[in-house]
């Protein structure tokens, strides 16, 4: 069960954990009826998510004849060990990170100008630099790299974000948490506990 605490319903802040990451993982139904899971990078745009790859194989075949899918975007922030709150027992152990879980239909973009957009997406989140042309499909460069390349297009029905950073936390284990981190300062450790002051209603409320 989902605990409400960790409910994301905000959609820019949604939007924005996906505009940050690269990848993700695709959920489709297989030929033999089980589900097949495909990690692959994506960009969202517009409220649409796309991925790129190769005309044929088992994921494009799988998408023909069930566009069903989900997409699933996580990142985990800290690994918060049982010892941060507790000298004996095991069970405060957990994880904080954010995910986002993604329902829609999968279909394949046609539309020369929509494919350029979308691949241009994908350059502005993987190579931010520069140093290309831009992607159109009237230059002859482009036209059949554009042609050959299949853009795919998930229409989002349903979205669920869950961003877990110890809302459900009161003091004292709040600090004795944050003061683990802190002392333990390994990479993301500093940026979890500005998010976990950031989520906190309990640590905003005393502010």
């Amino acid at each position: 069960m989902r605990r409400d605490e960790f409910k994301i319903t905000d959609p820019e802040e949604t939007e924005s954990f996906l505009h940050e990451m690269t990848y993700g993982v695709l959920g489709t139904i297989g030929e033999d009826g089980w589900p097949q899971l495909t990690p692959l990078n994506f960009a969202y745009q517009n409220g649409e998510l796309y991925f790129h790859g190769s005309r044929i194989g088992s994921k494009m075949e799988q998408l023909k004849s069930d566009p069903r899918v989900t997409f699933s975007v996580s990142k985990e922030y800290a690994i918060i060990p049982s010892t941060f709150s507790d000298p004996k027992l095991a069970c405060p152990a957990t994880s904080y990170f954010k995910s986002v879980l993604i329902k829609g239909y999968a279909e394949l973009v046609v539309d020369p100008e929509l494919k350029a957009s979308a691949l241009t997406a994908f350059m502005v989140k993987l190579q931010p630099e520069g140093g290309y042309a831009p992607i159109d499909p009237q230059d002859p460069d482009y036209t059949p790299q554009i042609k050959a390349t299949a853009v795919v297009r998930i229409r989002i029905t349903e979205v669920s974000s869950k961003f877990k950073f110890g809302q459900n936390l009161k003091e004292p284990k709040f600090s004795q948490i944050t003061e683990g981190l802190q002392e333990r300062n390994r990479p993301l450790d500093a940026e979890t506990i500005e998010l976990m002051k950031a989520y906190c209603p309990h640590y905003k409320a005393q502010q």
